[in-house]
């Protein structure tokens, strides 16, 4: 069995010993005889703290702690106040190993040894933390060799990248309005109803190649008292395909082939008459254009979207009912106008904040001789996931329509919505 010394000896020693290190060090910034003389002292300081290690640790029977470099580290480094010394002495829950034992009764009864901080050492580069070892029986372990491990058959996989992404929107939103039939200032009693669908399928392929594919579907109907022929009318039908083929040009601009394409669901009728006034594919819009994309990433992200700008546009006007054709600028008694222009589409998505985002849609096309301008703007308010409300904005020029004595060439409409919404 190791004999081992009184525990005050000991500690005496290593304060000795730490100050001949201390000195040594100091010696060693004068002359290269000093630094040999140094590094003799920390050769017999080494020897010193492994034999008082194996003196209080070890014995033949069991190991009860294995001191580490990293453990012994402080007692070799010039002496440094480290922190965790006295949060350790004040702590109800850790205790002092002996190498910290050492290290307060250096900062109590020599602290003109210590010449510096933990914090000046992180500065200069990571510091070595001790490492509590807990105790562990000494188990002998007989060398093996290892087996051999044998290679198992591995099935590799290799996954295509996928370069398409889906999304979309729908919501389903209702207003409703009720009036006395005595309210003093007359009014009729409505419900309505507005369903949107929207459907995005975009291809990226990383390699100056994009195709963004959106498919827009709207359908609303409303309900009045006024009107004794039609129990519904449509308040709102769209039916509209944006198709884009893009080749990357820049960090933003891309050469792309566009194609617009808008109809609606059903016949529109006007009140207390079966004048019909649109139907499917009276009107169908057809605008093929070619031009530049500049793709808008503003405000950290918050405002995104696309300005396609076109100098070459082809559109193509259909309308099924002939009676209808004047109606949208087609020549009375054809089905068809074919004309050439520039067309111009913004379609941005601002969210102003986390419940609130406003989407806009311009759309401009112009033969030069006649100007067709749309301005779409839908103001959502997110109450949750789920509920939510929209103002919807929507101004329109047209100047290939008989001018209206009151608005001119131009047209508007509003409305105000409350319900059902989800974006996936």
């Amino acid at each position: 069995m190791t004999h081992t010394l009184p525990r005050h000896i000991l500690l005496t020693l290593a304060l000795s010993l730490l100050t001949m290190a201390t000195y040594a060090q100091h010696r060693t910034r004068t002359t290269t005889q000093s630094a040999s003389a140094s590094a003799k002292v920390s050769r017999q300081f080494s020897d010193s703290l492994r034999h008082y290690a194996d003196s209080i640790y070890a014995d033949s029977v069991r190991v009860r702690q294995r001191l580490t470099a990293t453990d012994v580290a402080p007692l070799f480094l010039p002496p440094t106040f480290y922190k965790d010394v006295p949060h350790k002495a004040f702590s109800l829950t850790d205790s002092l190993t002996t190498v910290d034992e050492l290290m307060l009764l250096l900062y109590l009864n020599r602290p003109d040894l210590v010449l510096a901080t933990q914090k000046q050492l992180e500065k200069a580069g990571p510091v070595l933390a001790p490492t509590t070892v807990t105790d562990k029986p000494a188990v002998e372990v007989a060398e093996t060799k290892p087996a051999e491990a044998m290679p198992n058959d591995v099935d590799l996989i290799v996954l295509k990248p996928n370069f398409w992404s889906f999304g979309g929107d729908h919501y389903l939103q209702f207003f409703q309005n009720y009036v006395s039939s005595n309210w003093y200032k007359g009014g009729q009693s409505n419900y309505s109803m507005v369903a949107s669908l929207t459907l995005n399928a975009n291809y990226n392929n990383k390699q100056k190649v994009r195709w963004d594919n959106k498919l827009e579907m709207k359908l609303g109907f409303q309900t009045t008292r006024g009107d004794t022929l039609h129990s519904l009318k449509t308040s709102e039908d769209l039916l509209r395909y944006t198709g884009k083929l893009g080749l990357q040009a820049t960090k933003s601009w891309y050469y792309t082939f566009q194609l617009l394409a808008s109809t609606q669901f059903a016949r529109n009728f006007g009140t207390n008459s079966n004048y019909v006034y649109s139907d499917f594919l009276s009107p169908l819009n057809v605008n093929v254009s070619i031009g530049m994309d500049y793709n808008i990433n503003w405000l950290k992200g918050r405002m995104r979207g696309s300005v396609h700008l076109a100098p070459l546009a082809y559109n193509f006007k259909y309308v099924g009912r002939k009676a209808l054709a004047t109606r949208y600028g087609v020549d009375a008694g054809h089905h068809t106008l074919n004309d050439f222009g520039s067309q111009i589409t913004v379609d941005v998505t601002w969210r102003m904040c986390d419940n609130i985002s406003w989407r806009s849609r311009i759309y401009g096309y112009t033969t030069y001789e006649r100007v067709e301008m749309e301005f779409e703007n839908t103001f959502s308010f997110q109450f949750n996931r789920y509920i939510s409300a929209n103002f919807f904005v929507y101004p329109r020029f047209d100047d290939s329509r008989k001018r209206d004595d009151h608005h001119g060439y131009w047209m508007f409409k509003e409305y105000t919505s409350l319900g059902f919404s989800y974006s996936f």
